[in-house]
């Protein structure tokens, strides 16, 4: 049989790949747009004048405009497609990587800066949508797991960034000029998705839904193969029935599972201290006892440990399945993170707390990070995928906020009457509870979705 034969008979791996790594560079952008505020807040503080509390604000604005952003995307993309709304993101992304880079004041930052969060919010819950509709159901897995790894290349990248511009000039120079090309290199990436995006097909699972088969053969002949294309086809058609899915849909005796499961996973993957450890780690290492580039090296290799531990749960996602591997991974979280707590009780060093730390962020990049991603992404019907990956993004994002807001008034020492390690060792022990918690329901509750295609998903929740 003929290479072109063959290719005709199981679709080209390499035409979905191309498609999944367009669509994942929104999550560089989500990644790029966490991390670049860590390099600008000082700056911004002194440049702007700013109080604790409007510090705190310029850090965080974005956050509301990623809750704005996932909580609308699903209703304008079932509307308008998946490929549109991506589009607008990106220059949503760019418009706002120009605005917050040249404001006359915080008011100008902020407004932008919450823009951007609108883009970045949509992306977080578009582009591993399009992935798993566009993704043969041998690979899905794997293809959605790379939606995280490009968070994590964001997050890595824009630190490198960072670093180098901060190398240019003296703290005068970065408080005037530097932060603003930091925030404006943002531009590039955004610009790369939106070219990129034009020449990418709309989600074939979209098309069908919109009665536009003929257009979705396309796209499916080349990721499937001609004697399957046919056959996804009639399947969607048959899963999508007579009428548009609504909101109350979704809370059905068989779908409200569903809902239970997505939420929970986006909840918990935000509440078990991911980003109480990204966000303010130097801080917490530093109370342990490490000083002058500790921090900085601290920051390094987090990332490292990140992107190396995604490809390997990119790598077995689709071998071990998403539920074992979550397992796995929230059991090392959870033992990491009582390790933490107890180097904190008990003053076992800067080193112990490193070790733990590094296996707390080994564990969850290899299990919590990428895993909701691809379960939330897989579990919905076609005809409401859109609405509910909405619901359980804007879930994620109000956790993000919880643990934006809640983690330094935990890791005051007032708040539980003693030390600053004994308020850090509380912490981290309801860190640890909460792993507990979705340890136990994923046990329970999570069914396994390896090799399953998103129609058969779908029935299984209404059996």
């Amino acid at each position: 049989m003929s290479r072109e034969a063959i290719a005709q008979k199981s679709g080209s791996t390499g035409f979905v790949i191309k498609l999944t790594i367009v669509a994942a560079l929104g999550g560089l952008l989500f990644g790029y747009d966490t991390a670049v505020i860590a390099g600008v807040i000082d700056l911004i503080k002194i440049k702007f004048d700013l109080s604790p509390a409007m510090e705190g604000w310029a850090a965080s604005c974005a956050i509301w405009g990623c809750i704005v952003g996932s909580s609308t995307a699903g209703y304008l993309s079932d509307r308008f497609g998946r490929k549109t709304i991506l589009i607008v993101t990106a220059l949503l992304f760019g418009i706002s990587s120009i605005g917050a880079a040249v404001p006359s004041s915080l008011t100008e930052f902020v407004i932008f800066r919450i823009i951007g969060g609108v883009g970045i919010g949509a992306a977080s819950m578009l582009s591993p949508l399009y992935i798993s509709e566009i993704a043969p159901a041998n690979i899905r897995g794997k293809l959605v797991s790379v939606y995280q790894l490009a968070i994590v290349i964001g997050i890595n990248l824009i630190y490198f960034v960072n670093l180098k511009i901060a190398a240019l000039g003296e703290l005068e120079w970065k408080v005037e000029t530097g932060w603003r090309y930091m925030i404006a290199s943002g531009l590039l990436p955004s610009l790369l998705f939106l070219v990129l995006l034009f020449i990418v097909p709309e989600s074939p699972r979209w098309l069908i839904k919109k009665n536009r088969s003929d257009e979705a053969i396309d796209t499916l002949e080349r990721v499937n193969g001609k004697d399957e294309a046919q056959a996804v086809v009639q399947e969607v058609k048959e899963s999508l029935g007579h009428e548009e899915g609504t909101v109350g849909e979704l809370f059905k005796p068989g779908l409200r599972k569903a809902m239970i499961v997505g939420a929970v996973l986006a909840l918990f993957s935000q509440i078990t201290g991911i980003n109480a450890i990204i966000y303010y780690g130097p801080k917490i290492f530093a109370s342990a006892g490490a000083t002058g580039d500790g921090p900085l090296l601290f920051t390094v290799i987090i990332g490292c440990i990140n992107t190396v531990f995604t490809f390997i749960a990119i790598g077995f996602i689709d071998k071990l399945g998403r539920k074992t591997l979550l397992l796995w991974g929230v059991a090392g979280m959870i033992i990491s993170l009582i390790g933490t707590a107890y180097c904190f009780l008990t003053g076992a060093g800067a080193v112990w707390l490193m070790a733990f730390i590094f296996i707390y962020i080994a564990s969850f990049a290899a299990s919590l990070g990428p895993i909701p991603w691809v379960i939330i992404s897989e579990i919905f019907p076609t005809k409401t995928r859109g609405i509910a990956m909405s619901f359980a993004t804007t879930i994620l994002w109000l956790g993000v906020v919880l643990i934006t807001q809640f983690t330094p008034i935990m890791l005051d020492e007032t708040t539980w009457g003693g030390t600053s390690a004994r308020a850090a060792a509380f912490t981290f022990i309801l860190f640890a509870v909460n792993g507990v918690i979705l340890w136990l329901f994923t046990k329970i509750r999570i069914p396994e979705t390896k090799q399953k295609t998103l129609e058969e998903i779908e029935a299984s929740w209404t059996k």
